[in-house]
């Protein structure tokens, strides 16, 4: 089979475990990984308007994984999608693959940004749904993957802050919420975007109906934030 054959395979959502199962070696991340497989399958299958196609398309959506520290579940959702060949899977982390502990935005198809520093996917979210519509492309959504425990630092706060009184509506964060943050408090997160004027939903980030309603519940004129809260990081 060669790799364009390989990309036009159909993988369902029952593949992605398999798919997951072919990386191997040190430093997986695992757990911070398999907390986000049902929100980036979701978000991919049924939501985002993105195909390997138009990778480069300035009408596309944006999706900026900030939790790239286990890009395990994405890097397979993308293979499942066609964006990268399931062969690349195996090789996740060696010296000469694409697939690097971190996604690198110049190395794999359809990854908008480099991350994995905590802190830093949605401020630059924010400042991509500014440059979006100060180009006057109002169509493509921006959404933002963070972890929890990513909330910790100041760059989201004031990433919350402003984006709720400059009335981002086309911005969208999920946040998976696996009760690995330092300093949450019970219906904490949620509060925090709240008090800064943005539209929220909090939902079991395993039920694939939820998070589908969740993610195009409308929200006109305000940023919308998605608590997914998975199972705890240490179970």
């Amino acid at each position: 089979m060669t790799i364009t054959e390989e990309r036009r395979q159909a993988y369902s959502y029952a593949d992605l475990p398999g798919l997951m199962g072919r990386m191997t070696g040190d430093e997986k991340h695992g757990p911070a990984a398999t907390s986000t497989l049902d929100v980036l399958w979701v978000l991919h299958d049924r939501v985002l308007r993105v195909a390997p196609e138009r990778v480069d398309d300035p009408g596309r959506d944006r999706f900026l994984l900030s939790k790239g520290h286990g890009p395990m579940a994405y890097y397979a959702v993308l293979a499942a999608k066609g964006f990268v060949p399931a062969a690349w899977l195996p090789d996740f982390g060696s010296y000469d693959s694409p697939l690097g502990h971190h996604p690198d935005r110049t190395l794999v198809p359809g990854v908008e940004i480099g991350s994995g520093s905590l802190g830093h996917g949605l401020p630059i979210a924010v400042g991509t749904a500014l440059g979006l519509r100060a180009q006057g492309l109002t169509g493509p959504a921006v959404w933002v993957l963070v972890g929890d425990a990513e909330l910790d630092e100041g760059s989201n706060h004031e990433a919350i802050a402003f984006a709720g009184p400059a009335g981002l509506e086309r911005l969208h964060t999920v946040v998976v919420d696996n009760s690995s943050a330092t300093y949450a408090r019970p219906g904490g997160i949620v509060a925090r975007f709240e008090a800064a004027g943005w539209s929220t939903a909090t939902v079991d980030g395993r039920d694939h109906e939820a998070l589908h309603a969740a993610f195009t519940a409308p929200h006109p004129g305000r940023p919308h934030a998605v608590v997914a809260r998975v199972e705890p990081k240490s179970d």
